[in-house]
């Protein structure tokens, strides 16, 4: 395969990874106007974003394994195609119920999509530099996505409705689908026995009932008997699946890898991180919009320097990771986004953007870009190519889980904080009772409430709701601190002595060594070299 259509077929596959991870959050912007029209509660639209991020990640694995057996191509196709179906139930959605069953069916698609991503880069880089640098490529558009997509949904929002930043997926994805067709290699599955059944379904279970207790231990309470009862159920799947793949013959998962020091370390990274990034990507909007009054468009544009830095600083870490090796540029990104995210905690309702805000967001998406591309690379590397699928599975349910809980709990943190708030508010107790309680469901809620009220009572109510919510932001924002910092000397002890290529090191790679490696193409991806030609 030629080196021109190597890094165009990149580009093809970014733009199917871009499609399913801008609606992570192009949604976010969405929430006020979603809030309005299908009067939706805080709780409403938290599963908005966590129905689809539920069924994307619950579903992860059995997509990479279905690639891994079917053809990573034509599974991507068909989730791809699905998606855009599914779009438009969601577009045309009139209660919450629909909204929310509509973004399920997405996630199912996305979660074909998104693993057949990034194991198709396995089959078609196999040269360990450009291997290196396409992974490096792959997480920078995962995470520019999670900018771009407010930026996007701000845009077609001030320009149409919400439900705008569903139709938009119908020509986005008719692109993806020539292109892929166009550039992309259709590798041949490798030789399959029969299909595990059991292990899909419990890995499905297992998953979906972890992340929804996840995301409704917060409403529930975490001692609540249904969420307790959710996690041990849900433990003792998963250790049926585990005890399962161990025996079987032909797994959906080999298990035994996260035994390896390395895989688990970087995956568990990847999933701090982007704890910290949806969490904090779902308040700041709200933030912008709420607080700082800012347009749809103009809220969305204010998240945009976090794509640039990511952009930016992404290519760079992969060039870090050969000088000083992953632990350490990993344990730095752990620290620059605790760093971001504690800037925020003297953001206030008249912070100025360009003198703090943009430099938080920046420190965030500088952290994440140093250990995205790195500990990505890290999970591919552990395992064989005709394993790729599950391995990517593994990297991107990391990313939605960490994501999910994210969503869940810094929003159920900022929930109590407002509600109890506006509860106790001098100024707010003046408002009747079942309009306080309105204003207490969201922020988006009280501002109405606001401008809803006499003129000359307008200014102090609206005053009261945006500092209840900035306080409820600092209170919430600290839970990401907390965690991005202990994932710092995690990431230290975890990752010692991986290097670039993923393979264990106690010393930085010379370039020589980087020269001679980069002519060496691995045994075990000879069979895939071989068959990408269709």
């Amino acid at each position: 395969m030629s080196t021109t259509r190597r890094w165009t077929a990149l580009a093809g596959l970014c733009l199917a990874t871009l499609l399913v991870m801008i609606d992570n959050t192009i949604v976010n912007v969405a929430l006020p106007s979603i809030s309005r029209d299908l009067s939706a509660s805080m709780s409403d639209l938290q599963w908005v974003v966590d129905a689809y991020t539920l069924a994307f990640a619950g579903l992860l694995i059995t997509g990479g394994h279905l690639g891994d057996r079917f053809g990573r191509r034509r599974v991507l196709l068909v989730g791809v195609a699905g998606f855009a179906v599914m779009s438009v139930p969601a577009a045309l959605a009139t209660s919450t119920t629909t909204l929310i069953a509509a973004r399920v069916g997405l996630g199912v698609f996305a979660a074909l999509v998104f693993p057949a991503t990034l194991a198709l880069l396995s089959s078609v880089f196999t040269i360990a530099r450009e291997r290196a640098a396409a992974f490096g490529i792959w997480a920078a558009t995962a995470g520019v996505a999670v900018a771009i997509g407010p930026v996007l949904g701000g845009w077609l929002i001030e320009h149409s409705s919400w439900a705008s930043v569903f139709w938009v997926n119908l020509p986005f994805a008719a692109v993806v689908t020539v292109v892929i067709l166009a550039v992309v290699p259709a590798p041949r599955p490798a030789p399959a026995g029969r299909v595990d059944v059991l292990g899909l379904v419990l890995s499905v279970a297992a998953m979906g009932l972890l992340i929804y207790s996840v995301i409704e231990g917060p409403r529930h309470g975490w001692t609540d008997i249904r969420t307790i009862g959710g996690f041990v159920v849900a433990a003792a799947l998963l250790a049926v699946f585990v005890r399962g793949q161990m025996r079987s013959a032909h797994p959906v998962l080999d298990v035994r890898v996260f035994a390896d020091r390395r895989f688990a370390a970087a995956s568990g990274l990847i999933a701090l991180a982007f704890f910290g990034l949806f969490g904090f990507i779902f308040l700041i909007t709200q933030y912008f919009q709420a607080v700082k009054g800012y347009g749809t468009f103009s809220a969305g544009l204010h998240t945009l320097p976090f794509a640039v830095v990511m952009a930016v600083f992404s290519p760079l870490a992969m060039q870090a990771v050969r000088l000083v090796g992953v632990a350490t540029v990993a344990a730095t990104g752990s620290l620059l986004m605790a760093g971001g995210f504690a800037l925020v905690e003297i953001a206030g309702v008249d912070a100025s953007y360009w003198g703090l805000i943009v430099w938080s967001m920046s420190a965030m998406a500088a952290g994440l870009a140093l250990i995205s591309g790195p500990c990505t690379h890290v999970v591919m590397n552990c395992l064989p190519a005709d394993k790729a699928g599950a391995g990517a599975a593994v990297n991107d349910t990391t990313r939605e889980f960490g994501g999910a809980l994210g969503v869940a709990v810094l929003g159920s943190v900022l929930s109590s904080v407002y509600a109890s708030g506006v509860a106790d508010s001098a100024v707010l107790q003046r408002l009747p009772d079942g309009v306080r309680d309105i204003a207490g469901t969201s922020v988006m809620a009280g501002v109405e409430v606001a401008q809803r009220v006499p003129a000359q009572f307008t200014g102090p109510v609206l005053d009261a709701v945006r500092d209840t919510f900035v306080n409820g932001l600092h209170q919430s924002v600290w839970v990401a601190v907390v965690v991005a910092a202990v994932a710092a000397p995690a990431a230290w002890i975890g990752l010692r002595g991986a290097s670039a290529d993923g393979q264990m090191s106690t010393v930085s790679e010379s370039p020589a060594a980087l020269e001679t490696q980069d002519s060496i193409q691995p045994a075990s991806r000879s069979a895939v070299v071989s068959n990408v030609s269709r």
